[in-house]
């Protein structure tokens, strides 16, 4: 989380110097007109800048994901970038509007509009005609956006159906970069903040373009058919295993992939519950939490066919501590049965400790989970809410004395998380120690 929050900050801080070096410099402006404009110019440059940071995101950038611990973070950096950007495009807007309603209602004198000096550069010339088409252009772009945005982060919009709108983002976005080039301050060409702004807007039509033509992750994706199908009822837990029909890199436990079983719902994130091999076999655990993944089970069936787009993920195991301490959450089991896996086919030396948390214990998935834990030589600890209570830091502490010697890797609810989290912080446990995933992506 701490690469997300420098880079956002740091962001929108670096991109707001640059534009008072470029407008503002020395000089204040003076009036409401003058300041009106400053606004319009500066909340126009701070809304393209983050949406085009955005979309580049969107586009699945696979060499941004260590260094933001990701793809599950770089999503999240994306969703704060995007509701930045619903607010600065809005501030835009308002600024933009704010003269006629204050004239309406008196508060305004009604002036007569000063004509710009025409510009001596033939480029700046042709852009200038273009003024009026640029303005109702962005206009209108503006409005879908904020529609789009907004449809993104209601939650009880359907899945399948944000899958297919939240794309059109890439559209008004190509607009809004019409609107933006034709009418961003001339002079701003001549200081360091054009070609920065230049060389956002071109990455985000870029990957705007990848967007629209549905090439997001095309080197990563490939074909697969469902092999397997096991409803495990009394957990609402669906194990669907697959056999790829192409070539693949790969994966490390803990990562995950984008599936998709069916065309109209779209692909969803579930975590690889299975060991590589290089059979091209791999198996996922998919908890019925919405009305897509409680309906699967009735839908899929052997021999069906599977898009599969990935690996994605930094939630490898990967750490130079001396010894791990595992918790998985209910479902998020998931992962650490991959390693469980891949420890049994290579084993390590490194003490382990995995706490396994549910409040709805299924014997016969506990009782595989032992064995498997037993054959991977690592410590297993079951704690059944109703009867142990919440899992707490407390409780790890006291059964690995040795934990600061450790890292933790966490896979659950995100409050349940959080908790842990916040609760081995005031015991010293270092941030970049305690590992976890925002499977959050919408």
């Amino acid at each position: 989380m701490k690469h997300i929050k420098l880079s956002f900050w740091g962001f929108l801080a670096g991109l707001a110097v640059l534009w008072l070096l470029a407008d503002l410099r020395l000089e204040m402006p003076s009036g409401f007109g003058s300041w009106r404009n400053a606004l319009i110019n500066f909340t126009g440059i701070m809304g393209m800048g983050v949406m085009s940071v955005a979309l580049m995101l969107a586009a699945r950038p696979l060499m941004l994901e260590p260094f933001f611990g990701g793809l599950d973070k770089m999503y999240r950096l994306h969703k704060w970038l995007g509701i930045s950007g619903l607010v600065w495009v809005t501030l835009h807007w308002l600024c933009k509007q704010s003269p006629s309603w204050l004239t309406n209602l008196g508060y305004l004198e009604r002036h007569a509009h000063e004509r710009a000096p025409e510009p001596a550069n033939p480029i700046f010339k042709f852009l200038q005609s273009q003024r009026g088409l640029a303005e109702g252009v962005g206009e209108w772009a503006f409005y879908a956006a904020v529609l789009l945005m907004v449809l993104a982060l209601v939650k009880w919009f359907p899945y399948h159906l944000f899958f297919k709108t939240h794309r059109w983002l890439a559209v008004a976005y190509l607009f809004l970069v019409v609107h933006a080039m034709v009418l961003m301050k001339f002079s701003y060409w001549g200081q360091l903040m054009g070609p920065v702004m230049a060389l956002l807007m071109l990455g985000g039509s870029l990957a705007a373009v990848v967007i629209l033509l549905r090439r997001v992750g095309l080197s990563r994706r490939v074909l697969g058919v469902v092999t397997l199908v096991n409803t495990h009822k009394p957990v609402r837990v669906l194990e669907v295993g697959v056999q790829l029909q192409g070539r693949w890199s790969g994966h490390q436990s803990g990562q995950f992939v984008f599936v998709r079983f069916d065309k109209v719902e779209g692909a969803h994130p579930f975590t690889i519950s299975s060991a590589w091999t290089g059979d091209g076999h791999m198996v996922f655990l998919i908890k019925g939490l919405g009305d897509y993944t409680t309906l699967l089970p009735s839908r899929l069936k052997l021999g069906d066919p599977v898009h599969i787009e990935g690996p994605y993920g930094q939630f490898n195991f990967d750490s130079d501590c001396e010894r791990q301490i595992w918790v998985g959450g209910g479902i998020g089991i998931t992962p650490f049965v991959a390693r469980l896996e891949e420890l049994v086919l290579a084993p390590q030396a490194k003490p382990i400790d995995l706490f396994y948390a549910t409040a709805s214990p299924y014997h016969l998935a506990i009782h595989k989970l032992k064995l498997l834990a037993r054959e991977a030589r690592v410590t297993l600890h079951v704690l059944v809410e109703a009867q142990d209570g919440r899992l707490t830091a407390q409780s790890i502490c006291a059964l690995v004395p040795d934990w600061r010697l450790g890292d933790i890797w966490f896979c659950g609810p995100a409050k349940f998380g959080q908790a842990l989290k916040t609760d081995f912080a005031t015991r010293g446990l270092s941030g970049k120690n305690f590992h976890d995933e925002l499977f959050d992506l919408r």
